[in-house]
């Protein structure tokens, strides 16, 4: 886990509250979106297991990522302490991932559980609920005004808050790649959680036509907090 990760995970920074189709969230700098009328947590792309997954294929990665994923994840549950988390799948990278989960990290994930409503929303990844783990599985969920799935759905679409596309950003002249929330203050792609992840562009094709431009905004995570950035102020790649 590195310092700035650990420092997010901790609240060093300061969450940005913003409506979203009507409802108060918040983008937490640890990547997580916070809804205090429902004391939900949402987290998306946690991919654990993914270091396991590639040594599985003969690529070896050093086994860490889960352990420091949930720990992370961990720190920001104590702060929060919401009774109702969701995952927006590809919480598992890969369909094997939960059935063969180490038994220490399968009791600290079980731990992260108790005494919460839990929802695993399916992915690409993860098409199945996750085998021993508990938990409910779905497809798609409603909190409030809010609609919560893996993949943003084609066009634009009121109150739906996905993830799967990993967004950052980059501002123009300047600075390096940033994770970011995305959003238009109609709907919200989420960054992703798992230290081990990557991340796509903003600006890639990928996400045309999801949102209105004009309001497109990049949350990009800082040191100090979450800044809003508008997409023409932005760079590729």
């Amino acid at each position: 886990m590195n310092a700035l990760a650990r420092r997010r995970a901790q609240g060093e920074g300061e969450a940005l509250e913003i409506a979203l189709a009507g409802e108060r969230v918040a983008c937490d700098p640890a990547g997580v979106l916070y809804l205090p009328a429902q004391d939900c947590l949402v987290v998306a792309d946690l991919h654990l297991e993914k270091g396991a997954a590639f040594a599985r294929r003969g690529m070896f990665l050093p086994p860490y990522d889960t352990a420091a994923t949930l720990a992370l994840l961990s720190l920001v549950l104590q702060r929060y302490a919401p009774a109702r988390v969701i995952c927006l799948g590809d919480s598992f990278h890969d369909r094997r991932g939960a059935a063969l989960m180490p038994a220490g990290e399968r009791d600290n994930l079980a731990a992260l559980m108790r005494g919460r409503d839990w929802v695993w929303i399916t992915g690409n990844h993860d098409p199945e609920p996750p085998l021993g783990i508990g938990g409910e599985t779905l497809f798609e969920v409603a909190a409030g005004a809010l609609a919560f799935r893996h993949e943003p759905s084609a066009g634009t679409r009121r109150g739906e808050v996905s993830g799967h596309l990993h967004p950052v950003a980059r501002l123009a002249g300047r600075g390096s790649r940033r994770a970011c929330f995305a959003t238009d203050g109609h709907r919200m792609i989420l960054p992703s959680f798992g230290v081990t992840t990557g991340g796509l562009n903003v600006l890639d094709r990928a996400f045309h036509g999801l949102f209105d431009m004009p309001r497109a905004l990049a949350c990009m995570i800082g040191h100090a907090g979450i800044y809003p950035v508008r997409f023409e102020a932005l760079a590729a790649g």
